[in-house]
């Protein structure tokens, strides 16, 4: 079936409806077909008998029950009959094992039941191996007319993708741009480093904000959730087509923090580029037009400069000219000092321990249930006093002690 469909989209170019009745839409189906969606956009129609597809990987126009699709409308037309009894239809029957095809239901039947199909099933058993259309797809394309000069932008993850020591900071921009039109984008570029700001260096800030990054402050916890937020209110602004950029090794390399990126691929034109400090072991579920490893888009080798403190004093002569703004707080600052005066305000320190205790008592909650699941799993409550006190307070049981006797 998803060889035929893979078939059916390259002879059948956009617009245009697929409809899929299975209940075996999910894992490597739906991250294939996914990945497929992402390049040419069809509308979809998912129809199931046993269980919804759950993996959230696709974007369908409507998604129903098989049963509630063959309800019956008062008042429907009855199916058309001609002589002999049989419904009227220009169906195609195919036998996929012997390469058969007609259009007569008996001569299909006929086939299904003869020798020649028997030998055929016997010597070439049908291949149950998935066999995906896009793991072969390159991942550097030319620039489309269309996004040759619409607005970049860049979303990056400090944490992954760090400046490598040395590096000149203010030189991450120009590398960046230079990578861009290397391939045909000349569009204008916007960039947003994500991190714990106040880990990041003060010369690195400096030198970065010189060149018109804007920074974004976040907590490990609320990392990922910030940056794609960020990417929801980018492209509610700013309409496809335009192009995107993640620098970030658990973007490219996890499939549960690129699903949102991907479904947005999937509804309008935009164009995705990904950069990481490690090329991930399997293919990234985001379709880009071209990848990177962060330190060849930097080009070390050729543009390292003096060691940063060397160079620190011309950096501070320089005006800023990005942003800052507190993603705890959500406080926008224009300079430097307003933003590490924000950093280190009670109000922001309140909310800071806020977010970092809800955050420790989200982990006890879910380890307490976890621990309820598995008394539940294993039919038999604690037996003991302390281990009853396990699914409410989050105690495991004593390892077991061995002594001699």
């Amino acid at each position: 079936m998803h060889r035929d469909m893979v078939e059916w989209r390259g002879q059948n170019p956009p617009p245009g409806t697929i409809m899929i009745i299975s209940d075996q839409v999910n894992g490597d189906f739906s991250w294939d077909l996914a990945r497929l969606q992402q390049r040419t956009r069809y509308g979809l129609f998912l129809a199931y008998s046993m269980k919804q597809c759950n993996d959230y990987l696709l974007v369908y126009f409507a998604n129903c029950r098989w049963e509630q699709l063959l309800e019956e409308e008062e008042g429907g037309a009855p199916p058309v009959v001609v002589a002999g009894g049989e419904l009227s239809s220009a169906a195609m029957f195919y036998c996929k094992s012997c390469n058969f095809n007609c259009q007569s239901l008996k001569k299909f039947k006929n086939h299904l039941s003869s020798y020649k199909h028997g030998m055929e099933d016997a010597i070439t058993p049908p291949v149950t191996k998935f066999l995906f259309a896009t793991k072969s797809w390159a991942r550097s394309y030319p620039a489309s007319p269309e996004h040759a000069t619409a607005k970049i932008h860049v979303l990056w993850d400090m944490n992954d993708c760090p400046i490598p020591e040395g590096y000149d900071a203010r030189q991450v921009r120009p590398s960046i741009e230079r990578a861009f039109k290397e391939r045909g984008y000349s569009g204008p570029v916007s960039i947003t480093a994500y991190a714990d700001q106040k880990e990041t260096p003060v010369h690195h800030l400096l030198a970065l904000s010189s060149s018109g990054v804007d920074f974004a402050h976040t907590l490990p916890w609320v990392h990922y959730s910030r940056m794609i937020t960020d990417f929801e209110i980018w492209t509610r602004d700013n309409p496809a087509p335009a192009s995107v950029m993640i620098i970030s090794d658990e973007v490219a390399s996890s499939k549960s923090r690129s699903k949102i990126i991907c479904l947005k691929l999937q509804k309008f034109n935009y164009n995705c580029f990904l950069a990481y400090s490690v090329r991930p072991s399997e293919t990234p579920l985001l379709v880009t037009s071209a990848e990177w490893l962060w330190e060849s888009l930097l080009a070390v080798s050729e543009i390292r400069r003096h060691i940063l403190h060397k160079c620190s004093e011309s950096e501070r002569v320089v005006a800023s000219t990005g942003m800052f703004c507190c993603k705890l707080c959500f406080c926008d600052c224009k300079s430097l000092d307003a933003f590490n005066k924000h950093l280190s305000c009670k109000l922001h320190t309140k909310e800071e321990h806020r977010m970092l205790s809800h955050t420790q008592s989200f982990r006890r909650s879910l380890r307490q249930f976890k621990i309820s699941k598995y008394h539940d799993r294993v039919g038999c409550p604690p037996k003991t006093k302390r281990m009853r006190k396990a699914p409410r307070k989050g105690f495991l049981p004593r390892p077991l002690r061995f002594t001699r006797g």
